[in-house]
């Protein structure tokens, strides 16, 4: 199983959208640890959205159509 995620920080008050391979808690711990990306420069992410795929290809397909949407409403459109 494989995951499309969103993720917000209230410190930054961003969004972050990416991909894994179930599960999806160990890489929110990852992105939570002290590391130069750009989800390092927070330690508050959470889980805001999850949609689950069967293949790797499909996650990722749907990860990069939320980013060419390049809109934070679009984000806030499907957590709603």
């Amino acid at each position: 199983m494989y995951f499309c995620y969103i993720l917000f920080s209230n410190d930054l008050d961003k969004y972050y959208v990416g991909h894994c391979q179930a599960p999806i808690e160990q890489r929110l711990q990852k992105h939570l640890t002290n590391h130069k990306g750009f989800t390092g420069k927070a330690k508050d992410w959470i889980v805001v959205h999850l949609e689950a795929f069967d293949t790797k290809g499909d996650a990722f397909a749907r990860e990069r159509y939320i980013k060419a949407q390049k809109s934070r409403a679009y984000i806030e459109s499907l957590l709603s």
